[in-house]
Formats: C-alpha cells, sequence, structure tokens
C-alpha cells in the first residue's frame, strides 16, 4: 500500500464485492476474544502507524497448502489514525490502548489538513 487512502480505495472495493474483509496470519491469536471485543488491527504503511481497523471476529481456516491459518475478520472502513514511526509488526497483537495511537479525527491537531505525505514524513522526524 501506498498510504491511507490506498488502502481506503483497496477496503472500499473489496467491501463492495460482498464478502467480509479478511486478513490471513498464520497464528491463531491466543486472546482472540481480546480482539473481538473492541480491538483492532493496525496498519504500518510506509513505516508509520497510519490507519486502523476494528476486528470483528478470528476465524481458523486452511490454506490451499493444507497448512491452518488464522482469519481476521475486519470492519470494512478504515480509521486514519494520528500516525507515528513505528517498524512493522502484527498490528493486530494486543497493542495496549497507552500504546495505540489516537484516531486522526479525533486528535486535536491541524494534522487533518496536512496533505497525506507530510503528515507522514512529520510522522517519521517523531513531530506529529
Amino acid at each position: 500500500m501506498r498510504d491511507f487512502a490506498h488502502l481506503a480505495a483497496l477496503q472500499a472495493n473489496r467491501a463492495a464485492e460482498g464478502q467480509p474483509l479478511r486478513y490471513q496470519t498464520r497464528n491463531l491469536p491466543k486472546r482472540a476474544d481480546e480482539l473481538c471485543d473492541g480491538g483492532s488491527l493496525y496498519w504500518v504503511i510506509g513505516g508509520i502507524v497510519q490507519a486502523r481497523q476494528k476486528i470483528l471476529g478470528v476465524e481458523t481456516a486452511t490454506r490451499e497448502d493444507g497448512s491452518r491459518c488464522a482469519v481476521l475478520l475486519l470492519d470494512p472502513v478504515p480509521v486514519q489514525v494520528a500516525g507515528h514511526a513505528k517498524k512493522a509488526f502484527q498490528g493486530w497483537r494486543y497493542l495496549e490502548p497507552a500504546d495505540a495511537p489516537p484516531d486522526l479525527a479525533a486528535s486535536d491537531t491541524q494534522a487533518n489538513d496536512m496533505p497525506e505525505d507530510m503528515r507522514r514524513k512529520l510522522a517519521a522526524l517523531g513531530l506529529l
């Protein structure tokens, strides 16, 4: 993905197909109930946490090669967050509320009015 707008467009296209949004991961989360009770998948795009999607459910599945995996069912609408620099990580892996970036719409900064590229650069510098 290139940026939040690209993620939102991809998710909108997938949701328009009428299928639930699914994110496949290798291991079943040990605390799946917590993830389904208000948890979110956080998207790291270009080294910046830029978005989250609420996790609606967790299922087990089988990959094409026969191996087992877990599937996270996601809310169709991603929420832009006040990004901060972050190396790639499993975005569903129990991010504590204090460590989670606030939703951009709820943020009291003027980041909402900045171009996406500027916001990403400032976040990479730790200024947002």
